[in-house]
């Protein structure tokens, strides 16, 4: 039977009435995801200027074009930030949005530093690339990794629903999920993008590089007394400095760390520790971890297993 407007009006009225937990009626404004979407891409725009523009940005012009860029940044971060600490019941949330907002922009020149070692790490960790102009406009890990770094500051300074909100952003339009909570050193470089997923208790050391289809995830969750999940503690592993892992391997547990200098083979399922200067691949039905030979080398031919 066809419903008439009316009719579907108010079976979608009783739905409200009836079906609870995912009404917010009567409720603080939630931050907007249109105005977020926005906000991340400002973001980018100070942190590459010149990239990102209709037209060419002259060196004259910068002072006057960054003095908007970081006025419109400002009131749009500001309003969000206030949005996120009422729903958290902040008791200043006017005052704090403010504080929140002024630390996130000092930081910004240090950010910036950072990415620069990302992009690099991009362009000398893939011999594809031809020029750092195409890494910053067509490598979808700088919007991934840029993100998650703006995203890092405001999960620290305890902003609750934005941080994820700029990281999943940077998600829907890459495909690689980098919770805003993990640690990440210089030099970061994910190859290809698609679907790495990096949980909230990770961390990363400098140097690192990953493929594809890698996840760095939890083994299982703890839960209370009334099955609900324990949040807050350490789910997810290490991963020490000059690590590279390759396409799809999945490395679980807060307690798992890999060492320094190791190499993780492709479609590896890890849930244990490696020693600094590994090789971990499977062979067979055997996983094998050994010692890195001296000669082996992560982008050469004489890499072998």
């Amino acid at each position: 039977m066809t419903m008439t407007p009316d009719a579907i009006k108010q079976a979608l009225l009783q739905s409200y009435a009836s079906d609870g937990g995912i009404n917010h009626l009567d409720g603080v404004n939630l931050p907007s995801q249109d105005s977020v979407a926005e906000l991340a891409r400002n973001f980018m725009h100070v942190l590459f200027p010149g990239y990102f523009e209709n037209t060419s940005l002259a060196k004259s012009d910068v002072p006057a074009w960054l003095n908007g860029m970081l006025s419109k940044i400002d009131a749009q971060l500001t309003t969000e930030v206030e949005k996120s600490l009422l729903f958290a019941k902040d008791p200043a949330p006017a005052a704090n949005a403010r504080r929140i907002t002024t630390a996130l922009l000092a930081k910004l020149p240090d950010i910036r530093r950072v990415v620069q070692t990302d992009v690099n790490a991009a362009y000398t960790g893939d011999p594809a690339a031809r020029s750092v102009e195409e890494i910053i406009l067509a490598y979808p890990c700088v919007l991934a990794i840029s993100l998650q770094r703006i995203a890092h500051v405001l999960y620290g300074l305890g902003v609750p629903l934005l941080p994820r909100m700029l990281t999943e952003y940077g998600h829907e339009r890459t495909g690689v999920d980098l919770h805003p909570g993990a640690k990440i050193g210089s030099h970061f470089f994910i190859d290809h993008c698609v679907g790495v997923v990096i949980g909230e208790t990770a961390a990363i050391g400098n140097h690192v590089k990953l493929y594809q289809g890698v996840t760095l995830g939890a083994k299982s969750f703890e839960v209370d007394g009334a099955g609900n999940p324990v949040k807050g503690v350490k789910r997810h592993p290490d991963i020490g400095d000059h690590v590279t892992i390759y396409a799809h391997a999945t490395i679980l547990g807060g307690e798992t760390r890999i060492g320094e200098h190791t190499v993780i083979g492709g479609n590896v399922w890890l849930l244990e520790s490696v020693a600094a200067h590994s090789v971990v691949y499977f062979k067979g039905d055997d996983l094998v971890i050994r010692p890195r030979r001296a000669q082996e080398t992560v982008l050469g031919g004489d890499w072998t297993i």
